[in-house]
């Protein structure tokens, strides 16, 4: 293995000469990683830790490149780092084949430094490899179109795609959409040869791509094998976006589209919800070129409530929560555009309210909807309503934590009463797991509205009723708020209590040690029992705790420098895997005074 890694350090004898003129020395952690990855028992934490190393150090030359303003030499310098890091990571790439992170990186560093070349190949390797997912070779596409500037490759590559995925709808969505760019891409630049004047008989452009006739093979090809309307809208909205695809989007809408929409997926609410929008799409077409102000609004009226009428036929042809959400979703959109017009503003919020009270009145409302309802409902100085409103929501919701903790925050916010029975209600209704956001939320309120020991019971009843995990965070509240309230010594006995029972977090641990250095009279005897209580939960983990610890002994008054020998050894014997060399590291760090 020596052998080996000398030789590599030798490659780069003439890359380190030059780094010598920019002002870097870098041979020793070079060294250092490349043992690292020709161990047998390789770990893909080192190659990655190389490949950032390089990254940085290609970034480091950059900079300094520029303040010295020396530009030679790139050939040996640069050149022959990148040539590195496309080594490293296709040993990764090869040896980890499953990590889609790692070719997503190494196509970023091709992206990042244009190795066009380099990225072909990562792109190639990728793909044979995983065939199986459809975004890997829309990406691949997508670079060939519009960086490599090839219809022909991005073509190939869809269809390539489309033989693995042959009913994926994005796939055709995109190879729909390449389609088109390239007949814009090729009407632009016969416009401008046209315009000057040039012969374009060495040009070949095809009528039939120029009307984006490719684009309709595509589509043709793709409505043979996906169906659903959630497709044909997606199809129809991309070819909204280019100009000269008017034919092609009368097909859509005549072959597929609003009559074959009705008649075929009348069930679906993405079908309603399409019908209805179009209404503001036609409303506009019909509005005349000059109007005042005031005809603007009412005819923006007009073509919403023209919706709204196709909307309230639908939630009565599919009464669905999905249908509603999709009328309220456009109610809400309406009513958070921008109008000058008050009368226009307060119909708009008018008929929200009004669609959100039916939808609750069918037991049709989404959950989720009911925060936007009641949000609505404060903005709008409703309060009687929103306390109806709310309380309704959890007789519904009843074991949903997200939906008490609305109704709690509603009425802690317009200061009723009551409030600490709707609490205990919510506790009996929903189950112990994921009740951490009510108790927090409880014990807040009481910190500001209870006496202290009715909040200190909350507190102690809030460890219990909570799971082991997230009664960590309760300790660390608890302990936070008897030292605001109570002072050192009452903080030191709950402390000690707490300590009783696990699990705790390091955070724990930490607040008590930070305490505890707050005060004048800082005893390193209690900063010991800290240490010690954290490092038996966390000194297998955590490197930073044993080098906090032997800074103590250190620099307090009171500490002994003669104990950090015994600290280093129990922690060498007690730290897990590489986080020994990591403490390691630290450590001397620490006694050369850079930490």
């Amino acid at each position: 293995m020596a052998e080996r890694v000398e030789q590599r350090l030798e490659d780069r004898v003439p890359e380190l000469e030059q780094l010598e003129r920019v002002g870097l020395a870098v041979l020793r952690k070079a060294t250092a990683l490349e043992y690292k990855i020709q161990r047998r028992a390789l770990q893909k934490e080192d190659f990655i830790k190389y490949i950032q190393y390089e990254i940085n150090l290609l970034e480091l030359i950059k900079k300094r490149r520029a303040r010295i303003g020396y530009s030679f030499k790139k050939d040996e310098i640069e050149h022959s780092i990148l040539h590195r890091v496309h080594s490293l990571f296709n040993r990764a790439t090869g040896k980890w084949k499953d990590d889609i992170q790692l070719w997503l990186s190494h196509v970023a560093f091709c992206k990042q430094w244009n190795a066009k070349h380099q990225l072909s190949k990562v792109f190639s390797t990728m793909l044979a490899i995983h065939s199986n997912k459809p975004a890997l070779w829309i990406m691949a596409a997508k670079w060939e179109m519009e960086t490599q500037l090839s219809s022909e490759s991005a073509r190939h590559l869809f269809l390539r795609a489309l033989r693995f995925h042959p009913e994926c709808p994005k796939l055709y969505q995109e190879y729909f959409r390449m389609e088109l760019m390239n007949a814009e891409k090729q009407r632009k630049e016969k416009k401008e040869f046209e315009k000057a004047k040039m012969d374009l008989g060495e040009f070949n452009y095809s009528e039939e791509i120029l009307n984006g006739e490719m684009a309709r093979i595509v589509y043709r090809d793709a409505t043979q094998k996906i169906k659903g309307v959630e497709f044909q809208l997606a199809v129809l909205s991309i070819a909204k976006l280019f100009d000269f695809t008017q034919d092609l989007q009368k097909e859509i809408l005549e072959k597929h589209g609003v009559f074959s929409l009705q008649a075929n997926y009348t069930e679906d609410p993405l079908t309603w919800d399409y019908l209805a929008r179009r209404e503001l799409e036609l409303g506009a077409l019909q509005a005349p070129g000059h109007s005042t102000k005031q005809r603007k609004v009412l005819e923006m009226s007009q073509r919403e409530e023209r919706c709204c009428a196709v909307f309230e036929e639908a939630v009565g042809a599919v009464p669905t929560e999905d249908m509603w959400k999709c009328y309220i979703t456009f109610c809400l959109e309406r009513y958070k555009r921008k109008t000058n017009s008050e009368e226009l503003k307060q119909k708009r919020l008018e008929r929200t309210l009004s669609v959100f009270s039916k939808a609750h009145e069918c037991n049709l409302l989404p959950e989720a909807l009911y925060k936007q309802w009641l949000q609505l409902l404060l903005e709008s100085k409703l309060s009687e309503k929103a306390v109806e409103v709310a309380e309704a929501a959890t007789g519904r919701f009843s074991l949903s934590v997200e939906t008490w903790q609305t109704r709690l925050q509603v009425l802690i916010q317009l200061q009723r009463e009551g409030v600490s029975q709707c609490f205990e209600e919510a506790v009996k209704h929903v189950k112990s797991k994921g009740t951490l956001p009510l108790w927090t939320l409880w014990v807040e309120w009481s910190e500001g509205t209870n006496s202290k020991e009715d909040t200190q019971a909350l507190y102690q009843r809030s460890l219990c009723a909570t799971t082991p995990a997230e009664s960590v965070t309760m300790k660390e509240m608890y302990l936070d708020w008897t030292y605001r309230n109570g002072g050192y010594k009452k903080v030191r006995r709950v402390f000690t209590s707490l300590c009783e029972n696990r699990p705790f977090s390091l955070d724990f641990f930490r607040k008590m040690i930070q305490i505890e250095k707050e005060q004048e009279s800082c005893k390193m005897l209690h900063l010991r029992e800290y240490y010690e209580r954290a490092l038996r939960e966390f000194g297998s983990t955590d490197t930073d705790l044993w080098l906090d610890y032997i800074k103590e002994e250190l620099n307090h008054p009171q500490g002994k420098p003669e104990n950090c020998g015994t600290i280093h050894w129990r922690a060498m014997k007690m730290l897990q895997g590489d986080l020994v060399e990591d403490f390691v590291s630290k450590y001397t760090l620490l006694q050369t005074g850079h930490l």
